[in-house]
């Protein structure tokens, strides 16, 4: 921005700034787009700042002037505040969702607007006599629909949730698309010299890939940063800004990769992981100053958009204007082409899920242009290589297309929304605000009731205040009724999902109380996540579906698993059932604040048969969950007691920690003594933190737990413990099956195991063994061993078994005797 003087532009901006929140009510009150609202009154000062500036009034005429002096660059959009934008954007957005929908949004975004730029570009070279690169480039500019003005319209009228991730991911996307594709263009247009469309290709993916890989790298290394900070809300939010502009400048600017890929991606790491690093208020005072930020920058773009239009179109004539709705029709076209035409085969593929055409038409009209549109053609008006004819044409119809999509498409998205009734209530929904403010004005009429007998208020007062709530009461039931079309699965479903929200409370209260640690937060978050996404996408047979695989052993713990069982390696099996054993514990102890708090309250607005089937499912879980837990309780009962008494000092540290800064408040605490007692606390906390769970598979403790070798001296013990692997199996998992070769055999250190013979199970447990008989016959395995929960087994192989038998009588003896009884059995 260049201005007279420092004071000058300080004085525009605290003008801009006063001048738009001055609008803020009264969008509300005309009902009216904010963002639109702000271009038209830009517009309005660009048209009159002038003819203001002659009333020379004190201090209205340096504030007309220095608006009228203020000129917005494609630097100041680019690096001043796209970057702000675009992080407040994906910051706010629920990544699991978008992760969903990420095919068709990358579809639209990428694939979507190469078609879109080459539709636009052949249409204006057939009708405007310009160079095809030059109408290409044009199309480029004008296929990026804008985060800024999409994020601003949609959380004004109400969207859907997924509406808003398909069209406000999508706009977050193209930009870099669009970005990648106007610089290849503009190279083209300036020097000449035309890429091959390899090249090209190769280009677009180094720079779109290469974004995402800044913006990873950042993201996880400032979310590293975020918990060293000591818990100072300011630093961390500061942090975050800092973050946004190092994504974008190390993109843009050095690495010349996509910056605005590299802000999308850095603000999608932190909006994953930072509500399990940071506590819930401190996530919540960040996404507020986001907001904050969001607001000046959106409100100043804006603004400054309108006072650019006046001089853009200043010399706008009647060819212009017929390239004007060659581009308009084009580009709605075009768009409705990939939208109705392309997306659906995305679906048929099943790349992804289906979209309603409610929602194609939303997505349609929704794609607005705007602050990065406009940047682009600065560019273009601000580079003298580009030939006048075509900063003329790229400049004309850029701000004639914004002022299009801003002032026909924005103030009409509302209507088409509500149009398809969008953002109506569901019949769930519904019912259930029904019953709840049903019961909600009863108990507020009994209220009402109670304090005027202790008032002794007049009989014909209460009647009137009292009744009055009372008749609410029963309308609100009456309108219950007879709108109540839901099915008991239905209750259920909404009973489900109402719960988890619930349950996800308590998650985070355990984290902020200290009593849960941030990566098991995190991990206990998506389980949950898990079964919402199971209920919403497939009722309660995706709940129940999803209930399974949360218990399940998930590719992590298997792999630390076999690294164990194949090089002996403890530590990663150790940290997947440490976290598997603190995640069951938190999930115990939310389910059980949900059942105190939570369900009798839910259950109450259910019909009976309903509330029975919703306390089944919950009792279902929390059976499941209950069984899980004992079996490792009963494997490490050590470590159970040891993880209780950790949990409750984690707590502890918490709440001294709170106290001395309630004492610091207070002033009992001088800053130096506090930051003393906080550097104690966080060693503290450390130790906590890196307490690891002993597995015990250590193969000379484990054969101290079998009598058969109680007989064995220690030179013995450590030979045989040289032969022997220790195994640590899964609940339900098969350690031998019927009919396969025999390379192995088993003794049992600890745990229980179910061999599945013709008359039923035969359970073994610590001390006995297993698989002796195909190695002693050298016939397949006779019988089916599995796991009935978690046991610590010590394998030995064939040709250790015959060593071992012929060193050790006793133990020969016994394997035979075991042998012979159970061929004779």
């Amino acid at each position: 921005m260049h201005a007279a003087g420092v004071w000058s532009t300080v004085l525009g901006l605290a003008s801009l700034l006063a001048l738009a929140v001055l609008m803020v009510p009264v969008a509300r009150r005309l009902a009216f787009p904010f963002t639109v609202l702000l271009a038209l009154v830009g517009i309005g000062l660009g048209l009159g700042a002038h003819g203001m500036e002659a009333l020379q009034l004190p201090v209205l005429t340096d504030m007309l002037g220095a608006l009228h002096r203020m000129e917005i660059t494609a630097d100041a959009v680019l690096f001043v505040f796209l970057p702000v934008l675009v992080f407040e954007a994906a910051l706010a957005m629920n990544v699991r969702r978008l992760v969903e929908d990420l095919g068709p949004i990358l579809f639209l975004a990428v694939v979507g607007l190469l078609l879109s730029t080459a539709i636009i570009g052949l249409s204006l070279a057939a009708v405007s006599g310009m160079a095809l690169v030059a109408c290409l480039m044009l199309g480029a500019i004008c296929s990026a629909t804008d985060p800024v003005a999409v994020v601003a319209i949609f959380k004004e009228v109400g969207a859907p949730k997924r509406l808003a991730i398909l069209v406000e991911g999508e706009s977050l996307f193209n930009d870099a698309t669009a970005i990648v594709l106007f610089t290849l263009l503009a190279t083209v247009l300036t020097s000449g010299v035309s890429p091959t469309l390899g090249q090209g290709l190769a280009d677009f993916l180094r720079v779109f890939l290469g974004g995402v890989a800044v913006g990873l790298v950042l993201g996880r290394l400032f979310m590293a940063l975020l918990p060293r900070l000591g818990g100072e809300a300011l630093a961390e939010r500061s942090l975050t800004v800092a973050l946004a502009y190092f994504a974008f400048l190390l993109g843009e600017h050095y690495l010349h990769v996509s910056g605005v890929m590299a802000v999308v991606s850095a603000a999608l790491v932190l909006s994953a992981r930072g509500p399990s690093v940071l506590p819930p208020h401190h996530w919540h005072g960040l996404h507020e100053t986001w907001e904050q930020l969001g607001f000046w920058a959106n409100s100043l773009i804006f603004l400054l958009v309108g006072l650019a239009v006046p001089g853009l179109l200043a010399d706008f004539t009647a060819q212009q204007g017929l390239w004007l709705a060659v581009l308009v029709v084009t580009a709605v076209l075009a768009r409705a082409a990939i939208i109705f035409g392309l997306l659906p085969l995305l679906t048929r593929g099943r790349l992804a899920e289906r979209v309603s055409p409610a929602f194609k038409a939303v997505m349609l009209w929704g794609g607005l242009r705007g602050a990065v549109s406009l940047a682009l053609a600065l560019i273009v008006l601000e580079d003298p290589r580009f030939p006048a004819a075509v900063q003329q044409f790229v400049g004309v119809l850029v701000a004639g297309f914004v002022l299009f999509t801003l002032f026909v498409q924005a103030p009409t998205v509302g209507l088409l929304i509500r149009f398809f009734r969008l953002d109506a209530l569901g019949p769930e929904d519904r019912v259930l605000r029904d019953r709840a403010l049903s019961g909600a004005l009863e108990d507020i009429s009994q209220s009402v009731s109670a304090i005027a007998e202790r008032q002794k208020a007049p009989q014909d007062v209460v009647e009137r205040v009292s009744g009055a709530y009372h008749r609410r009461s029963e309308d609100a039931g009456a309108k219950e009724r007879a709108e109540n079309e839901l099915s008991d699965e239905a209750w259920v479903r909404l009973g489900l999902a109402n719960l988890a929200v619930r349950e996800q409370r308590a998650y985070a209260e355990q984290f902020e109380e200290g009593f849960l640690a941030s990566p098991v937060f995190r991990t206990a978050a998506q389980k949950l996540e898990d079964l919402q996404d199971g209920l919403r996408m497939r009722g309660l047979a995706g709940w129940a579906a999803a209930l399974d695989r949360n218990l399940a052993f998930d590719w992590r713990f298997r792999l630390a698993l076999s690294l164990q069982r194949r090089f002996a390696w403890l530590g990663p099996l150790s940290g997947q059932v440490r976290d598997r054993f603190e995640r069951l514990t938190a999930t115990e102890l939310a389910l059980g604040d949900v059942r105190r708090e939570s369900l009798p309250r839910f259950t109450a607005l259910m019909p009976a048969a309903a509330a029975r089937s919703l306390e089944d499912a919950f009792e279902t879980r929390e059976a499941a969950i209950t069984q899980a837990l004992e079996s490792l309780r009963s494997q490490y009962p050590e470590y159970a007691a040891h993880l209780s008494q950790r949990i409750l000092e984690r707590g502890a540290l918490r709440l001294e920690g709170q106290r001395y800064e309630a004492m610091l408040e207070e002033g009992v605490l001088t800053p130096d003594a506090y930051r003393d007692l906080r550097a104690a606390l966080g060693a503290q906390e450390d130790a906590l933190a890196q307490l690891p769970l002993d597995l015990g598979l250590e193969p000379a403790r484990l054969l101290a737990k079998v009598g058969l070798f109680s007989h064995l001296e220690a030179a013995q013990l450590a030979r045989l413990a040289e032969r022997l692997r220790p195994r640590l199996v899964l609940p339900e998992e098969t350690v031998v099956e019927a009919g396969t070769p025999g390379q192995s055999m088993f003794f049992i250190s600890s745990g229980a195991l179910r061999v599945e013979t013709p008359t039923g199970p035969v359970l073994l447990g610590s001390g006995d063994f297993f698989g002796e008989l195909a190695l002693l016959d050298g016939q397949p395995r006779n019988a089916t061993v599995v796991a009935a929960g978690f046991a610590d087994l010590l394998e030995l192989g064939a040709e250790a078994f015959q060593a071992a038998l012929a060193e050790d009588a006793a133990l020969r003896e016994a394997v035979e005797a075991a042998a012979a009884a159970r061929r004779g059995a």
